[in-house]
């Protein structure tokens, strides 16, 4: 668990890296651009200010969700279905798509397995966020006698699972789940959307504050 920790610390670690130094980047790029082009092409000028505002907004967004992931207590004393609610209203102002939530869940899990469902869910939505260029994105949490099933899906353009199988933190996800004895799927391929399946066995222990799962 302190291994899995550790490599999720070190991966949001270069996401930050690699996040605001490619948008610093473009940054100066296009404000070089938009002050040569100030006098001379006032219109294209323009664009190029507008393209500076919407990359400001796309890599606060990659800022917050790093910090956010970074915290030691994410939920913060909320419900899960108060927390994913939120995930849904951040997802929802960065894209402008509001995932619809089926969720079924009849009782109350203990923090640390209320947790784990929120990473992967967090996980998953800012994987589409970045780059599923999807329309409609679903969340369904079914609850059943022995197990927890958790589904988050969209329509996007999907991408060859053989080609990226421990990258867009999909191995943390698996990681997680497998700590709780669970399992996690991906069911992907290009232009075929994506589905991310966790099954959660439901124990004696998941009512209890007794697990360690960070």
């Amino acid at each position: 668990e302190d291994q899995a920790a550790l490599q999720e610390r070190n991966r949001i670690a270069r996401e930050i890296h690699d996040s605001l130094g490619h948008s610093l980047t473009v940054f100066g790029i296009h404000l070089e651009g938009a002050l040569r082009l100030l006098h001379a092409n006032p219109k294209q000028a323009e664009e190029l200010l507008r393209e500076i505002k919407q990359l400001n907004t796309d890599t606060l967004q990659d800022v917050r969700e790093s910090i956010t992931a970074l915290r030691s207590d994410p939920l913060q004393e909320r419900s899960l279905s108060e927390a994913i609610t939120d995930l849904m209203t951040e997802f929802e102002k960065s894209t402008g798509i509001l995932p619809t939530f089926d969720n079924q869940l009849t009782s109350n899990f203990s923090h640390e397995f209320d947790l784990v469902i929120y990473r992967i869910v967090q996980e998953s939505l800012t994987n589409i966020r970045k780059y599923a260029m999807a329309t409609e994105v679903n969340i369904t949490m079914i609850q059943s006698a022995t197990e927890l099933d958790v589904r988050i899906i969209d329509n996007g353009k999907g991408f060859d699972l053989r080609q990226n199988t421990t990258g867009f933190g999909l191995q943390g996800m698996r990681e997680r789940a497998l700590a709780l004895m669970g399992s996690l799927e991906i069911c992907t391929a290009p232009n075929q959307g994506c589905h991310v399946i966790a099954i959660l066995p439901l124990t004696e222990r998941t009512d209890y504050d007794s697990l360690t799962i960070g």
